[in-house]
């Protein structure tokens, strides 16, 4: 028969390790580790997103021109008018390059001041829930201070210029209506959209493997989940 104290002994030994790890972290612990994952997970993006033709050679973060000039784009490139379209998205692809690599800090910035309410909660969501809460209670302020960037990058890569080729053709065989594109919105969308996305794959690799990540409490934190 069993004495008292190793049934309890064996009650323990019972309990996940992981359960009993999470419980051990302390809320701000679990704030901390996932605010220096996802800091981690911007300069990754950063590093692969903001290089000469980091958005343009990506079959994901590829910046398309906007919804409104598409079927344009396709009528156009049906009668042999590639290189219109072909330069202005090349170039708002080369805006959004430049302002990624620009915009690091405003990212890194707004993960470390992102308000955190029940970070265990957000790390159980599991695959990119740490980006996705990111991106919910950032986007919209990001957006803001991404846009002057994305315009000071737009003028250096002659996008407006480009864009009034495009138009300028569409418009004369009658494809183009409408009379602007809001292009400076649309690559500063699109550039946040292309570091969301990279950001959830690297959230991804450190939730699959957190015992290789150098950071300690990322290890600690993450290695919770396994």
């Amino acid at each position: 028969m069993r004495t008292i104290p190793a049934i309890v002994s064996c009650f323990f030994i019972s309990i996940p390790v992981s359960a009993a790890a999470s419980d051990a972290l302390a809320e701000e612990e679990v704030a901390d580790g996932m605010k220096q994952a996802l800091t981690l997970s911007v300069n990754a993006a950063i590093d692969t997103l903001g290089v000469p033709n980091g958005f343009l050679h990506h079959p994901q973060a590829k910046i398309p021109l906007p919804v409104s000039l598409q079927k344009a784009e396709s009528l156009m490139r049906s009668v042999g008018m590639n290189k219109h379209a072909d330069r202005l998205i090349a170039a708002m692809n080369h805006a959004a390059e430049t302002a990624a690599a620009e915009g690091r800090a405003l990212l890194i910035n707004a993960v470390q001041d992102m308000p955190v309410d029940d970070a265990k909660a957000i790390l159980a969501k599991g695959d990119d829930g740490a980006t996705r809460y990111f991106r919910d209670t950032s986007s919209d302020t990001l957006s803001d201070q991404f846009l002057p960037v994305v315009k000071k990058a737009i003028e250096q890569a002659d996008v407006l210029k480009k864009y009034n080729d495009f138009a300028g053709k569409g418009a004369k065989i009658g494809l183009i209506a409408e009379k602007h594109a809001n292009i400076e919105n649309h690559v500063t969308q699109k550039t946040l959209d292309g570091i969301y996305l990279l950001m959830a794959e690297k959230e991804q690799v450190i939730r699959d493997n957190p015992a290789e990540q150098d950071n300690e409490l990322i290890r600690r934190v993450f290695g919770t989940l396994k």
